[in-house]
């Protein structure tokens, strides 16, 4: 590992009780993000940007079918998502694709006063801050 990338993300693994609805569901904002896609096997598919990659699969060793972001684990998974304008198009956009808003009547300060971001929950529950660059 060269001094670059040193300390940056390598990989999430998403494990998901629906392949086809997370192709759809993540497919559609990791693209939106500038990811595209990097691996596809018959149980998963990966998206890549840079040297960080997603992974969502449907492993046959998963314990349950749900992810419930307020047990201990993961909560949400955040990422930079450009301009106002830009988050503003994702979030109306959202809806259309398997996602739904939280705290919409906070948006898009539901962070705080200086934090412009969008969080949104997706069919199998797991949440995705969506932040602008100021």
């Amino acid at each position: 590992m060269n001094n670059d990338s040193k300390g940056t993300l390598h990989h999430i693994e998403l494990w998901v009780p629906d392949l086809d609805r997370a192709k759809q569901e993540w497919g559609w904002v990791l693209a939106g993000l500038g990811y595209s896609i990097y691996q596809s096997w018959a149980t998963g598919i990966s998206w890549r940007l840079g040297l960080t990659y997603i992974v969502a699969e449907q492993s046959p060793a998963m314990s349950g079918s749900e992810h419930e972001r307020t047990l201990p684990g993961l909560n949400h998974l955040a990422f930079h998502a450009g301009s106002k304008e830009d988050l503003d198009v994702f979030v109306e956009e959202s809806r259309r694709h398997g996602w739904v808003q939280l705290f919409q009547d906070k948006y898009p300060h539901a962070g705080g006063p200086e934090h412009y971001a969008a969080y949104l929950v997706n069919s199998d529950g797991f949440e995705l801050e969506l932040v602008a660059t100021t």
